[in-house]
């Protein structure tokens, strides 16, 4: 039962960075903490890992259209390795309950902006 819910919440999270651009992290994170009962750090960690065949796949498909700006990727790829480090820095000096609320914090931030977007109609 188990390893059918993870791969629901693949899928779901693939479905989601394909269709969005967005990180299967939304779905991934909030799933692996309530559903299969992980602590917030090894749930951020677990989806930080499950994203890279994604991103690979995602940036493959997305390249044959002409959609990837390669420069652009290399630079945020980069500085994203700088970031990651810091974040579980970061991360493993946190409560448990901490780490919760600035995750919920971050996911009413972006459930914000994209309201605001779609209200604007950008």
């Amino acid at each position: 039962m188990t390893l059918v819910l993870v791969a629901g919440i693949g899928l779901l999270a693939g479905v989601l960075a394909g269709l969005f651009g967005v990180g299967g992290g939304i779905v991934f994170v909030p799933t692996l903490v309530l559903g299969l009962g992980l602590t917030q750090l090894h749930a951020e960690a677990s989806s930080l890992l499950a994203i890279l065949p994604t991103a690979v796949v995602g940036t493959w498909r997305q390249q044959r259209y002409g959609n990837v700006d390669v420069r652009a990727a290399l630079v945020i790829g980069i500085a994203s390795i700088a970031g990651v480090q810091a974040g579980v820095l970061l991360a493993e000096g946190l409560a448990e309950s901490t780490l919760r609320r600035l995750f919920g914090g971050l996911l009413l931030l972006t459930a914000a902006q994209t309201a605001w977007r779609a209200r604007r109609g950008s």
